[in-house]
């Protein structure tokens, strides 16, 4: 039987052929593919600037030292993968967690505004799943309070915002190309800015804290000195992983488009399911369906649930774990899950299903019989 996982890359031979040509090239670190690569993401959001770097957690990395924030705090969502709240320490910020909406599982408004104090330096909101959080509303409350925008949009390439695509709304946002994302650069991350300055901040913290690029001091006329302005970290993005990108990116609305298809599929065959509870999604948004999720109800255990499904070959997963459950945070900040009730109930009955534009509409049906004997198994 074969396995059906969570998520899958699709990578087909003009992908690679785009990638051949530039290992065959004399320059595959940091050249021109990967600013064509920027440009092109930047087009498609509606940024002017894009920095691109090696993973989707060095984008939220430079993404926050950009700022320049000082000492303080940073709310963000406790309901999303740990490089969220890792990217505020190394801003050396400490993270305050705010508690999730219950019909979208992104960041509340109404917590983050009762989290602000006078240490708030910046709101770092999760577009979870693909679903667009509250934008709106986190924009009020930062400019009321003097705050920063960063939105991790690690999920949610391609999704939209009241018509405006994710990318051009808050002060930094960041992408994630990993494998199982909406497009792959292997390992890879971008973040986006209308700020110009900002964007130079980032591409010196990508590049050691060099204020120059190896390019630019290449050939005869070359500067063949430079200086180190700031502690940056090595996180250049290759240009066969922008080649990648690019190659990528041709495609973004067909994946989306195919992930729509399945999204509906799973929502039409699962409606009504008993103890199943099925994603929101608002009116004014448009989704990118990242991952999708179900709740499990009374009379199902979360755990013997993913096991069955995957004895069935269908690899059901949790995302995510609260950031506050694991023992760094538990034990350096001492939170306490019962300052989470939404996030708490969730957390303990989530579970995703696969969703990837390569599953045929047979995995499709596989899926779905598999959730369903599941259901009917551990309700008797």
């Amino acid at each position: 039987m074969r396995f059906i996982p969570y998520g899958l890359h699709w990578i087909d031979d003009l992908d690679i052929e785009e990638v051949v040509k530039v290992l065959k090239s004399d320059w595959i670190v940091m050249g021109n593919r990967v600013k064509e690569f920027e440009d092109a993401v930047c087009s498609y959001v509606g940024a002017r600037y894009g920095v691109a770097v090696n993973s989707g957690t060095a984008a939220l990395d430079v993404a926050m030292n950009s700022l320049g924030l000082g000492e303080g705090e940073a709310i963000t969502t406790p309901l999303t993968f740990v490089a969220t709240a890792h990217a505020i320490l190394y801003a050396g910020l400490r993270p305050v967690f705010a508690d999730i909406q219950r019909d979208t599982f992104n960041i509340d408004p109404v917590d983050v505004e009762r989290k602000v104090t006078d240490r708030t330096r910046a709101i770092v909101c999760v577009d979870f799943a693909g679903h667009p959080c509250d934008i709106d509303e986190i924009r009020r409350i930062a400019d009321e309070h003097g705050l920063k925008v960063v939105e991790d949009a690690a999920h949610a390439l391609g999704a939209e915002y009241r018509g405006k695509k994710v990318g051009s709304l808050a002060d930094v946002t960041i992408f994630s190309f990993h494998p199982v994302k909406h497009i792959t650069t292997g390992e890879g991350g971008m973040c986006v800015t209308d700020s110009e300055e900002l964007a130079e901040r980032m591409r010196i913290l990508r590049n050691q804290g060099a204020e120059s690029s190896a390019m630019e001091r290449f050939g005869p006329g070359g500067r063949w000195t430079y200086d180190v302005r700031m502690l940056g970290r090595n996180y250049r993005m290759t240009d066969f992983q922008a080649a990648l990108g690019l190659s990528q990116l041709r495609k973004l609305e067909s994946f989306i488009r195919r992930r729509e298809e399945i999204a509906r599929i799973y929502i039409e065959e699962l409606s009504g399911l008993p103890g199943i509870e099925l994603p929101a999604v608002r009116t004014c948004v448009r989704h990118a369906w990242h991952i999708f999720t179900i709740l499990v109800g009374e009379g199902i255990g979360r755990d013997e649930f993913i096991a069955s499904l995957r004895r069935k070959g269908i690899g059901a997963a949790v995302h995510y774990t609260p950031v506050y459950r694991f023992t760094y945070y538990r034990e350096r900040f001492g939170f306490r899950p019962e300052d989470f009730p939404v996030t708490e109930d969730v957390a303990s009955r989530i579970v995703t299903i696969p969703l990837f534009p390569r599953m045929s509409d047979e995995d499709v049906k596989r899926v779905v019989q598999a959730v369903k004997e599941t259901v009917g198994e551990l309700r008797r």
